[in-house]
C-alpha cells in the first residue's frame, strides 16, 4: 500500500474515534481495506484502495422497523435448498424454510 493513501487511512481512522464514531476494519478484495462505519440508521463501508482512492458506499434506512416475521423474506431470498426451521429467541418455530 504507498504511503500516501496509509497516512490517509491511519488519519480517518483516528478522526473516527476521536469523533466516537463505531468502526470495524475488513479485508474483502485484493489491494482494499474496509472500514465499515455503522451509525443510527446508516452504514457506510469506505474502502482505500492501494492505488490510492477511496470508495464511498451508503446504506440508509428508510425509518421502517420490521417485527420477527420479516426473518423469513431473509431466508427464503438468500439460502440454498434445504428443509430448516427458523425458531425465536423463546424456541417457538417462527418459519421453515427450504434450502
Amino acid at each position: 500500500m504507498k504511503s500516501n493513501i496509509f497516512d490517509k487511512l491511519v488519519s480517518f481512522l483516528q478522526n473516527l474515534e476521536q469523533q466516537k464514531i463505531f468502526y470495524t476494519l475488513a479485508h474483502h478484495r485484493d489491494q482494499a481495506i474496509m472500514i465499515t462505519v455503522a451509525v443510527p440508521g446508516e452504514r457506510w463501508e469506505i474502502e482505500f484502495l492501494s492505488d490510492g482512492s477511496v470508495e464511498v458506499e451508503k446504506f440508509i434506512s428508510n425509518g421502517e422497523i420490521a417485527g420477527e416475521e420479516s426473518l423469513n423474506e431473509l431466508f427464503a431470498r438468500y439460502s440454498e435448498q434445504e428443509d430448516i426451521a427458523v425458531q425465536s429467541s423463546q424456541g417457538t418455530e417462527i418459519a421453515t424454510v427450504r434450502r
